[in-house]
């Protein structure tokens, strides 16, 4: 069975920068970023899932970013650990909380 799917956008390229080869490749680009890391916000850190939006909280926090930036921080932190998966390294961490405060700078506790 053969679909069609037919994507209108919005450019400031010119019609003659605006190509079917150049559209593709930043559509392309897009979605890579996104599968890359809001995907792996949402699958690893639940993103989607965060209720944050409701009630009262949306007024105190102002604006999704201010959740997005310690989530990039956190994942980024994940690729410091010896894992083979990001939840991986989050079990590990949860395992061993001063191999997490090593992460993030946190002198040991004695």
């Amino acid at each position: 069975m053969k679909s069609v799917e037919v994507v209108y956008g919005v450019t400031s390229l010119s019609m003659r920068r605006a190509n079917a080869a150049t559209l593709l490749s930043i559509l392309r680009n897009h979605w890579q970023i996104e599968n890359g890391l809001h995907y792996v916000r949402d699958a690893t850190l639940g993103e989607d899932a965060c209720r944050v939006r409701k009630g009262v909280a949306p007024q105190v926090l102002a604006a999704p970013q201010v959740l997005a930036a310690p989530r990039n921080a956190v994942i980024h932190l994940l690729t410091e650990v010896d894992a083979e998966s990001r939840p991986e390294a989050i079990e590990i961490l949860q395992l061993h909380p001063e191999e997490a405060r090593r992460l993030i700078g946190i002198p040991q506790c004695e």
